[in-house]
């Protein structure tokens, strides 16, 4: 798994609803279920989490957060691509600013000096989000092997954004292999114990809150504020 799995449990601590209209958006439910139960119930309870687990234990503080903050500086380069796709080019220097300063002072992102230096992180943005800009309409909604919740909108972006991934272009595959996993494994860790609070259908909780998500990233944030509490579930 990657990190659209991992990050519906950072956003299950956001408010969100129901939505009967989501459930037009969910034509293959029966096969989505499957690879949901693979997702969440086997391959995140049974791999990720334990060695996320290990991970946070063994691993100093200090030397987790330096890791986050060198993965989320290689985010730096699609947000600042996508960014220009999408016209957004304050945030796009933004993310130019950010990325030089902490790979060259911040020691290839170890350090978030830029933070530090007044240039405060964005919102990451794919190429999803920048087809969304586009007019391209989210179709259905799918829940990927391995990769998690996503639309026919969205799936091909993970394709497109790795190509912006300076490791993909490493010929080492063990190597290539262990720097995602690190990347993952660290995410993993920063969310344990995230996931007790969802609820209900966890199926159901999973897609309305990706999809109601995106909606809200893709618009940033100019979206009607409908959210209830987390105890309609």
């Amino acid at each position: 798994m990657f990190k659209p799995v991992l990050v519906i449990l950072l956003l299950a601590t956001t408010n969100f609803t129901w939505s009967e209209e989501l459930e037009e958006n969910d034509p293959f439910e029966g096969a989505n279920r499957v690879f949901y139960e693979l997702n969440f119930n086997l391959l995140d309870p049974l791999i990720i989490k334990p060695i996320a687990i290990i991970y946070d234990e063994a691993t100093p503080k200090p030397i987790r957060r330096g890791l986050r903050n060198f993965f989320s500086n290689l985010d730096e380069i699609p947000s600042l691509v996508n960014n220009v796709l999408q016209g957004k080019f304050a945030q796009a220097g933004n993310n130019a600013g950010r990325f030089l300063m902490n790979t060259t002072v911040g020691l290839g992102g170890f350090f978030d000096i830029a933070k530090q230096a007044g240039l405060q992180p964005g919102e990451d943005e794919d190429f999803g989000q920048t087809l969304a800009v586009w007019g391209v309409p989210d179709g259905p909604y799918l829940m990927l092997p391995f990769f998690g919740p996503s639309t026919l909108r969205d799936a091909p972006s993970n394709f497109v954004d790795s190509l912006l991934d300076p490791f993909s272009y490493n010929n080492n595959l063990p190597v290539r292999v262990a720097i995602k996993g690190v990347d993952l494994v660290s995410l993993r860790a920063d969310l344990l114990g995230i996931d007790d609070v969802i609820s209900g259908d966890k199926y159901l909780f999973v897609r309305d809150v990706y999809l109601q998500n995106r909606e809200y990233v893709i618009s940033d944030g100019a979206i009607e504020d409908d959210f209830d509490d987390l105890d309609d579930y």
